[in-house]
C-alpha cells in the first residue's frame, strides 16, 4: 500500500471520525468536570439531535446544513429540560444514582427515536458523493465541512471559556463547586448554560456522524464507548484533551482494520480506555481523576 492510499482510505476517515468523537468527548468532559458524573445518555442525546435534523429535512425540505442550527438549539433545550427533570434533584446524593438515572434517560431517548423514526437505517440525502482531489488526497465536501465546523465549534468554546464571564464561572465550578458558590457565582444558571453547550455539541456530533455514514437509532450508543475513551485518554475536564483523545481514538479505529476485523473497532477503544485508566488515569493532559 502506498502513502496516498493509506491517507485516503485510513487517515482521512480517521481524522473525520476523530473530529466527531472529539465533539462528543467535549460534552462528556464538561458533564464530569462541572457536574461530577458520567453521563450515559450522551450518545442517545446526539442521536436525538441527528434525527431532529432528519425531521426538518423530511417535513420542511430544509438543507441538512441549514437545519443543523435549529436542531442544535432544540437539543440544547432538551438537555436543559432533562437536567431539571431527572438530574437536579439527585445532585446532593451519591453520583452513582445520577449515573443510573442517565442510563434510564438514554433508554427513554432511544425509545422515542425508534417509535418516531423506526429502526431502519436512513440518510439525509440520497445518491453518491464524489470526493474532490487535493494533490492526490481525496476529501468529500461533507468531510471538509465536518472538519471546518468542528474546528469552529472547538475554537469558539475555548474562547468562551477563556474570555467570557460565564465561561470563567464554568471553569470555577469545575475547579471547586463549593468555593464558586461562596464567591457569588449563580451555580443554577451556570449549570443550565453547561447543559446548553452540551446539547449543542451533542447535536453537532450526531449530525456529523449521520451525514458521513448513515442514521441509526443505536448510533449514539455505539459512539458512547469511543467518546468516553477519548475523554479519559485526553484528560477529563480538559477541552483540548478531549479533542486530542478523539483524534487518537478515531485514527486508531480506522487504522485498526489493517490488522483486525472491522467488528473489533470498538474493542480497540475499550483496550485504550483500560490501558489509560491503569497507566495514567489523569489522561495525556493531566485532567481530573475519575
Amino acid at each position: 500500500m502506498d502513502l496516498l492510499s493509506f491517507i485516503n482510505f485510513y487517515l482521512v476517515p480517521g481524522i473525520v471520525l476523530g473530529a466527531i468523537y472529539s465533539l462528543g468527548a467535549i460534552g462528556i468532559t464538561l458533564v464530569f468536570g462541572v457536574l461530577r458524573f458520567a453521563h450515559l445518555a450522551h450518545g442517545d442525546l446526539a442521536t436525538m439531535g441527528a434525527f431532529l435534523v432528519l425531521a426538518l429535512v423530511s417535513l420542511l425540505g430544509m438543507n441538512p446544513w441549514v437545519a443543523l442550527p435549529v436542531s442544535m438549539a432544540a437539543t440544547a433545550g432538551l438537555a436543559v429540560a432533562l437536567h431539571w427533570l431527572f438530574y437536579e434533584h439527585l445532585r446532593r446524593r451519591s453520583a452513582i444514582l445520577t449515573v443510573i438515572a442517565s442510563l434510564g434517560v438514554a433508554l427513554m431517548l432511544r425509545a422515542v427515536v425508534q417509535v418516531v423514526w423506526g429502526v431502519d437505517s436512513q440518510t439525509y440525502v440520497g445518491g453518491i458523493t464524489r470526493p474532490e482531489s487535493y494533490f492526490g488526497i481525496r476529501v468529500k465536501d461533507r468531510e471538509f465541512w465536518t472538519l471546518a465546523a468542528t474546528a469552529a465549534l472547538v475554537v469558539g468554546l475555548q474562547l468562551f471559556l477563556t474570555f467570557t464571564r460565564w465561561g470563567k464561572a464554568m471553569r470555577a465550578m469545575s475547579d471547586n463547586p463549593d468555593l464558586a458558590r461562596l464567591s457569588g457565582i449563580d451555580t443554577r444558571l451556570t449549570t443550565a448554560l453547561t447543559w446548553t453547550i452540551i446539547g449543542i455539541l451533542s447535536a453537532a456530533a450526531g449530525f456529523f456522524l449521520g451525514i458521513n455514514t448513515e442514521l441509526k437509532s443505536l448510533m449514539g450508543w455505539y459512539m458512547l464507548l469511543p467518546m468516553f475513551a477519548a475523554a479519559i485518554l485526553g484528560g477529563v475536564g480538559r477541552v483540548e484533551g478531549a479533542v486530542l483523545g478523539g483524534m487518537v481514538i478515531g485514527i486508531a479505529e480506522e487504522c485498526s482494520v489493517l490488522f483486525l476485523p472491522s467488528e473489533y473497532k470498538s474493542a480497540l477503544a475499550f483496550a485504550i480506555l483500560l490501558i489509560m485508566l491503569a497507566v495514567r488515569p489523569t489522561g495525556l493532559l493531566r485532567g481530573k481523576v475519575l
